[in-house]
């Protein structure tokens, strides 16, 4: 069993959460994000770690029962609820990388970019990420109480950080909310995108050194490298966000990040060739990919079980002629697939001289299935088998043990959501958008790391008149898909409406078609439009 921080911990949260009012943010949840409010609940540090996980947790898990049963979030499917998994719907299947053949009711809207202000996941995910925001605040409220204490002020700045890590989401998907610090039951106001990213800016700033140095904290937490991370991605879409162009903020937090404890995992364990796949094997807090991962979703399958997170990732993208023993589960779900577009970003295919078809990429990233598959999609609902399937994530091991739910059930490979592969991307990003501080040769030789991974070789190398935009953009393609960055790339390099990029049922046209620019950022819920008459709907809903 992986015993990291979350699953030792989480089991003992439950008990504290009791009922209470509020209004941060207006969420609907069913269990209140406020009530970290037993009595001596932080008592000792003991006690606040505790708490303290649950904030991690709430990323990660769905209620106070397992995959199942008391849900935190209302109005939607408990599993469907988890922050990755609806990360993955509104960055991911709204773009070039994916598409699912459900018909869960709002969910074909997302790749065709048809939602509505009532949309079930835009609606939930608003609601998951205020209630990560009103947690982190009863938790910072109640920590006042333990005074004198380095590690409960290097919790404090951990849910500090996580609360900012929430507002980034926020005003990435939907823009202007209110901001909320406090426990309150006053109704909020709403701020503008550019007062919350002065907010989590200024934050970050603050905490990083509170929080534990590079490597100190045990696995599964945060320590000050995320949050050079965090601002180096915020300053990264700052142009888009707030038009301030911060490109040499970004390089200058990129390169803290990038000088830190924290490696390119380069250990190919499996010796298949390529240490990518390792990145998103059951033992990456194990095999060497833990070393990249700056922050991520710690999973167990059997003390942290969720039908969200990597199990989501791994049964939903298994199907057809696929053997899913060979993924270490006992079935899939048979609705994850990709476009041709994100194929062909792969340029090094070896090819089949009878049919064409691509029977081995020299590109280790190309994590493709095609037996039974079309590369083609001619119908998205029902047909597993048009579009390639992806084998990214895995319920097995290194050495091909599969996860520690007997069942098959429930997967233990941890989700990476900040890893140091993305903060050379974007290092070399803002160099080539002109910020300070950075070189291009350098930014060449961080994207041949990231290569030689990928191939196993020195094939894949580029010189630095091969960098440029267009090929960062399809870089992260390679090195990020299916990590939720896709849509916030897309709108950076203004390819997300535009019909400057098509791929295939873009607007609901096979083909691919433009949408209005307003499909830019997710409605507000309806509901709390209705709720709180101080918030004004994003325009176009």
């Amino acid at each position: 069993m992986k015993m990291n921080f979350i699953n030792k911990l989480f089991f003992i949260v439950p008990a504290m959460v009791l009922f209470s009012c509020h209004n941060d943010l207006d969420v609907d949840p069913t269990i209140d994000p406020d009530s970290f409010t037993e009595e001596n609940v932080f008592a000792n540090e003991t006690e606040a770690k505790s708490a303290l996980a649950k904030l991690y947790a709430s990323l990660a898990l769905t209620g106070q029962e397992g995959p199942a049963g008391q849900p935190d979030i209302s109005g939607i499917d408990e599993g469907t609820s988890q922050y990755s998994r609806m990360l993955f719907s509104l960055n991911e299947l709204t773009t070039d990388n994916a598409v699912v053949g459900w018909g869960d009711p709002g969910l074909p809207d997302l790749h065709a970019m048809s939602w509505g202000a009532s949309n079930d996941f835009t609606t939930a995910m608003y609601n998951r990420l205020a209630q990560e925001v009103s947690f982190c605040n009863s938790f910072i409220d109640n920590a006042q109480s333990l005074t004198n204490s380095d590690e409960v002020d290097a919790f404090v700045a951990e849910a500090r950080f996580l609360r900012a890590f929430a507002y980034y989401n926020l005003i990435d998907l939907y823009a202007d909310v209110p901001l909320v610090t406090q426990v309150s039951t006053n109704v909020p106001e709403q701020n503008s995108r550019e007062e919350i990213f002065g907010f989590i800016e200024t934050e970050l700033l603050e905490i990083q050194d509170l929080l534990k140095e590079s490597g100190a904290n045990e696995y599964g937490r945060v320590d000050r490298v995320a949050a050079w991370a965090l601002l180096s991605k915020l300053y990264l879409n700052a142009e888009v966000w707030i038009g301030e162009a911060r490109y040499t903020d970004a390089i200058t937090y990129s390169q803290l990040a990038i000088n830190s404890t924290y490696s390119i995992n380069a250990n190919d364990e499996n010796g298949d060739g390529s240490a990518y796949d390792e990145l998103f094997k059951a033992d990456n807090d194990t095999n060497g990919a833990q070393n990249e991962f700056i922050f991520a979703i710690n999973f167990d399958g059997n003390s942290s079980r969720t039908y969200g997170g990597t199990t989501f990732l791994v049964h939903a993208s298994r199907g057809g002629s696929m053997d899913p023993a060979a993924a270490g589960i006992n079935g899939g779900w048979e609705g994850l697939r990709t476009t041709s577009a994100l194929v062909n970003k792969f340029n090094y295919a070896v090819t089949n001289s009878e049919d064409g078809d691509p029977i081995e990429w020299a590109d280790g990233r190309a994590m493709f299935y095609t037996d039974g598959q079309n590369l083609e999609i001619n119908t998205i609902a029902n047909t597993f088998t048009d579009g390639y399937a992806i084998t990214k994530f895995t319920n097995v091991d290194s050495e091909g043990n599969p996860g520690v739910d007997e069942g098959g059930d429930f997967v233990d490979t941890d989700l990476p959501l900040i890893r140091l592969a993305e903060v050379y991307l974007n290092y070399a990003e803002a160099v080539l958008r002109n910020g300070s501080g950075g070189d291009i040769q350098t930014a060449t030789a961080y994207i041949n790391e990231l290569r030689q991974r990928a191939f196993g070789n020195n094939n894949g190398n580029i010189t630095s008149g091969d960098l440029d935009l267009d090929f960062i953009i399809d870089e992260r393609a390679r090195e990020l898909y299916w990590e939720g960055q896709r849509r916030t790339d897309l709108i950076r390099f203004g390819d997300f409406t535009t019909g400057s990029y098509l791929w295939p049922f873009k607007g609901g046209a096979q083909g691919g078609t433009a949408v209005s620019e307003f499909r830019n950022l997710f409605p507000l819920p309806s509901n709390n439009i209705l709720i709180n008459t101080n918030l004004t709907q994003n325009p176009g809903y």
